[in-house]
């Protein structure tokens, strides 16, 4: 019974927080990236720069890497310049000797923007990557231009119960029983220590297992914020519409003339779950114009 708990929680882990099989084992793109490594509080930061004009930094979710967002690369680089990371322990990204948590995290975004002479960036993140891009614009609103919040809570109790359980789960059982998937295949293959597979488990954990809720900090973001959800995704659809009430949404009629539109935008994907959402176009043709619209003025 233990083992077959074990085993429950660590897909629970692996298919909220990363990616499907079929997407993790694609590791090529269209076009070869300009690839380098930033230098940020300690850490040696990978990433990779695509295409070109107004710069997104995109945040992939616990256990993955770059390589999550094979699918749509291509078609979110076409009018912009994504550069994707590989955060702390992850992929590329060598470990250091400081626990994973979410400030920290977005604390390595803003220097990665910095580093990289950008007065200002977009920031979008799914799942993980995305509570870690709702930390950088509340912690650093001087660099972070526009935020896309993909599939994920601005507090623990957003997931489903389920899945908050098999999260808490996460750590040494959990790097065992997912050696066999392509999770681990791809760890293996760009990580500088595939041998530190258990540890980031075991970091994850520590860190899944401390409760949040940032309800207090979200109303004070100053960036224009999308979120973006699948309509049977693992974050709760409530959750989702008190987020957006929080960024000021949803409070009134929009209006004729748009003048009770918040800077929040809210999108619910028809016929996607957490584990699809990332890889979609759907999602693609969500941010762009989110993107591509003008600042608006300050409400």
């Amino acid at each position: 019974m233990v083992r077959t708990t074990n085993f429950v929680a660590s897909r629970a882990v692996g298919i909220i927080l990363a990616a499907s099989a079929s997407v993790l084992a694609q590791t090529g793109t269209a076009t070869a990236p300009q690839a380098g490594y930033a230098p940020v509080n300690g850490l040696k930061m990978y990433y990779e720069a695509r295409g070109s004009g107004q710069p997104l930094i995109l945040l992939h979710g616990g256990l993955g890497a770059i390589e999550m967002f094979s699918q749509i690369l291509p078609a979110l680089s076409k009018d912009r310049q994504v550069i994707a990371v590989d955060l702390q322990a992850h992929g590329r990204t060598a470990d250091i000797n400081r626990p994973l948590s979410y400030e920290a995290m977005a604390d390595d975004v803003a220097a990665l923007v910095r580093y990289l002479k950008f007065e200002k960036a977009d920031v979008m993140g799914y799942s993980m990557g995305g509570e870690v891009a709702v930390r950088a614009a509340i912690r650093h609103p001087e660099v972070v231009r526009k935020v896309v919040v993909v599939s994920a809570p601005f507090s623990r109790d957003g997931w489903y119960p389920e899945i908050v359980a098999g999260l808490t789960k996460t750590g040494g059982d959990s790097a065992a029983s997912m050696k066999p998937t392509p999770m681990y295949q791809l760890y293996r293959q760009t990580a500088p220590k595939p041998e530190d597979w258990p540890v980031l488990h075991i970091k994850l954990g520590e860190m899944f297992r401390k409760d949040h809720d940032w309800s207090k900090d979200i109303p004070s973001i100053k960036a224009p914020v999308l979120l973006v959800f699948g309509d049977a995704d693992a974050v709760r659809t409530a959750h989702a519409v008190q987020f957006f009430e929080l960024l000021g949404g949803g409070k009134k009629d929009g209006g004729w003339d748009g003048s009770g539109i918040s800077n929040a935008r809210l999108a619910i994907l028809p016929g996607l779950t957490h584990y699809t959402i990332f890889s979609s176009p759907a999602l693609v043709s969500a941010v762009t114009p989110f993107l591509d619209a003008p600042m608006p003025r300050a409400r």
